[in-house]
């Protein structure tokens, strides 16, 4: 019988972050509102009109913002890749509500609302795991900015895609269904990627300079670990991306494919790094 203790150990090890990691109640309420107004907008968006879809996607997205804060900062905060997704989704969907007010013929509300409701669905599956007790009260704005970039350049992809989807029915002799000037999206799609580029950038730079005062001075946070190498992969990818836009004027397919693989590697840089650890591992950790 003692033999089999310290395989119960183990096992109990095992579950720890995932009893550590399971939501309360109201979190799980909120979330699951949030992607059923969700997902009412993207079945009734093709029937509907434009005034009572904008209602219930600003419906949605207002219930998004209170599940995102009662979920970071009810309690005990939690991070991690789900919450991460969640959060890029609501602030896509932030710059979507500012950018049709200025722009109305912009017509990704279904696309939108689907993606927010995944990600919302998920963010309760895998709520995350609680923040280090040594970690300084500026790491909540670190993690801010890292998560403004990853919302920025969720912003720029989606641009990205409208692009491909006006030339693809210009080719086709046929009206955009986007309304908007593929020119200015373009100009769009790289206001975000220099927006998003300035935020990573420095959160980088935050994390090489102050990881002992962000995460307290046991935990060494800048190490060469999948996230960092990726991250660094990420931001030479944009890098890259911006100084050929300036010098060597790219545009077009060239520009997406090497902004798809900046945002594909960033996605795996926290995102990626993070559900290997909470779902296949099954370890926490900031």
């Amino acid at each position: 019988m003692a033999l089999r203790h310290p395989e119960r150990n183990g096992r109990a090890a095992k579950l720890a972050p995932m009893i550590l990691a399971s939501p309360s109640p109201l979190s799980v309420a909120l979330g699951i509102a949030t992607a059923a107004a969700y997902g009412m907008t993207a079945a009734s968006a093709s029937r509907l009109g434009r005034p009572a879809t904008q209602a219930l996607l600003g419906l949605a997205w207002l219930l998004h913002a209170l599940t995102l804060a009662w979920s970071l900062g009810g309690g005990q905060p939690r991070f991690g890749f789900a919450p991460a997704l969640s959060v890029t989704a609501w602030l896509v969907l932030t710059v979507y509500a500012v950018e049709s007010r200025l722009f109305p013929q912009l017509s990704v509300r279904r696309v939108l609302a689907a993606l927010g409701a995944l990600a919302v669905l998920l963010a309760v599956a895998f709520p995350g795991t609680p923040l280090h007790v040594s970690a300084s009260p500026w790491l909540p704005l670190h993690l801010a900015l890292g998560i403004a970039s990853y919302g920025l350049f969720g912003a720029a992809v989606v641009h990205a895609w409208l692009m491909t989807r006006a030339e693809k029915q210009m080719r086709q002799a046929t009206e955009a269904q986007a309304g908007v000037p593929l020119l200015t999206l373009e100009r769009l799609t790289f206001r975000f990627v220099t927006a998003g580029f300035v935020l990573l950038s420095a959160t980088l730079l935050a994390g090489l300079l102050f990881s002992e005062t962000l995460y307290g001075p046991t935990v060494r946070a800048w190490k060469w670990d999948h996230k960092t190498v990726f991250s660094i992969l990420a931001w030479l990818s944009f890098a890259v991306l911006l100084v050929g836009r300036a010098r060597f004027g790219w545009r077009g397919r060239t520009a997406k494919r090497v902004l798809y693989a900046g945002a594909a590697l960033l996605l795996l840089a926290y995102v990626g790094s993070r559900f290997v650890l909470e779902v296949i591992l099954g370890r926490g950790g900031a």
